[in-house]
């Protein structure tokens, strides 16, 4: 019969293993497959029991939250969409109804009400002269004839036809037909990799992530994941476990931006657990520009190639872990360390956060 596991007995069996239990044994003690625990293990490492809860508290939370902004966030989209677009004329006004109505499947009382226009005026049917037809029908003739001629040089063919018209009601019937040319665009080039630009003296405009790996006395492997602020030098997290996935990854980039948000760039190797989809899909949601370096030009991501190096001969080098959790608990330590104790040499002997400081009241300075 299948077994149904909480989160707490999840985590409590993660703990045993990292508290040195071989895997083969938890399997056979639990009944359970080698890929139901590793997938326990992308999902759950590295949290405790009340972090299970916390996370199922704020997944309802988030649940009914969406419920009551739904149609308000509706209103704010339509508004917003509205907003951006020119719409003086009552013409311009009925068009936006339409596609207010095609995009956000709203009603026309309700399209009208955002627009500001009338449904009478809505509805209005404008009427058309046999010389304006007549017009349009020239100007579709010579825009088929001359096809990347725009409404400005077809105005000028029609002044040496000898119709006296103005180029206002050229571009407007222009308009009406459809004949708008679309603009040659330059052909993209590929961007993304290779050595990036230089990141602005301001925090949180660029991250940049690595791995380091290491082991336990036992010989057990682990990795730890990096992620420091390249203008003030701050290490924002360093999380251990023996294995770490793309999602874990987005997991932790997630739990720094709580108290820091979203960075403009994201910078890192060609790691499968970077340029996998699911750091690209998180990426793409919350509008974070993703950057790589060559394979194999580590010293292009030299900010957080320098943090290992002191990573490794501070704390790795210096301490012989009993397990994973102890490994946690002492590179945490010296991660706050770091940050706050150590200074560095290129921030003018300032430790990370006194420097992040500085630069905030320099900030505020300029500012007001």
């Amino acid at each position: 019969m299948r077994k149904r596991f909480t989160e707490e007995q999840i985590i409590g069996i993660l703990n045993s293993h990292e508290n040195g239990m071989p895997v083969a044994d938890i399997l056979r003690q639990h009944g359970i497959s080698e890929q139901t625990f590793y997938r326990w293990k992308s999902k759950y490492g590295g949290m405790e029991a009340s972090d299970a809860k916390k996370l199922k508290q704020l997944e309802e939370e988030n649940r009914r939250l969406k419920l009551l902004v739904g149609e308000l966030t509706l209103d704010n989209q339509a508004l917003k969409w509205v907003i951006e677009k020119k719409q003086v004329k009552p013409a311009r006004k009925r068009k936006l109804v339409k596609e207010l109505q095609d995009t956000f499947g709203m009603s026309e009382r309700r399209a009208c009400r955002l627009v500001g226009i009338g449904r009478s005026s809505h509805r209005y049917v404008p009427s058309t002269s046999e010389e304006n037809e007549a017009l349009k029908t020239r100007i579709s003739e010579l825009a088929f004839k001359w096809r990347r001629f725009g409404y400005r040089r077809i105005h000028a063919l029609l002044q040496r036809e000898g119709q006296k018209v103005n180029h206002k009601k050229v571009y407007r019937l222009y308009r009406l037909a459809g004949l708008a040319v679309r603009r040659r665009k330059r052909k993209r080039v590929l961007s993304g990799r290779g050595r990036p630009p230089t990141v602005t003296p301001q925090p949180n405009v660029r991250w940049s992530m690595d791995f380091v790996s290491d082991s336990t006395a036992t010989g057990q492997r682990f990795r730890v994941f990096v992620v420091i602020d390249e203008a003030t030098r701050e290490c924002l997290a360093s999380e251990v476990d023996t294995s770490i996935t793309g999602r874990r990854v987005t997991r932790v980039l997630d739990r720094i931006a709580i108290y820091r948000g979203y960075p403009k760039e994201i910078l890192s190797d060609n790691g499968p657990e970077f340029a996998g989809l699911t750091l690209n899909q998180w990426a793409y949601e919350h509008r974070v520009i993703q950057l790589f370096i060559d394979p194999g030009k580590p010293m292009q991501n030299s900010h957080v190639e320098s943090f290992n190096g002191k990573l490794r001969d501070e704390c790795l080098n210096e301490h012989w872990f009993r397990g994973v959790s102890e490994a946690r608990r002492i590179i945490e330590e010296w991660r706050h360390e770091y940050n706050t104790v150590r200074p560095h040499s290129g921030l003018s002997n300032k430790t990370p956060v006194e420097y992040a400081t500085d630069l905030a009241k320099k900030t505020c300075e300029q500012i007001s």
